[in-house]
């Protein structure tokens, strides 16, 4: 399975959401999910000790949709910055890196 690069900016301060549909490369269907459990996280570089987790869920399994979301007191705690994330998938005892990419937290202005 190949990774899905997708870069995400995150609003310090506000709830952050957002869906991945994913495909089965060798197809080009929707990634059956009906088994997976997702899990994700971001941290300020790959070795960093700290991360933050993501609540995640598969929003549709048939569809392959996969979903990762914070809340505003998650997102509030945030510094300003560049950072990385992936999501990973439990799936028949198996693990896949599903999603990577680059997290963008921008400084909110209302309080």
């Amino acid at each position: 399975m190949a990774v899905y690069v997708s870069n995400i900016v995150i609003e310090q301060g506000f709830t952050f959401d957002t869906s991945f549909q994913l495909e089965d490369t060798r197809t080009n269907n929707p990634l059956d999910l009906s088994t997976a459990t997702p899990f994700a996280q971001m941290r300020k570089h790959p070795a960093s000790s700290t991360s933050v987790s993501f609540a995640t869920s598969v929003t549709s399994p048939e569809q392959g949709i996969v979903s990762i979301s914070l809340t505003s007191s998650q997102t509030l705690d945030l510094k300003p910055g560049r950072y990385v994330y992936d999501i990973k998938l439990l799936n028949y005892g198996k693990e896949f890196k599903a999603v990577e990419g680059a997290a963008l937290v921008r400084a909110g202005v209302t309080r």
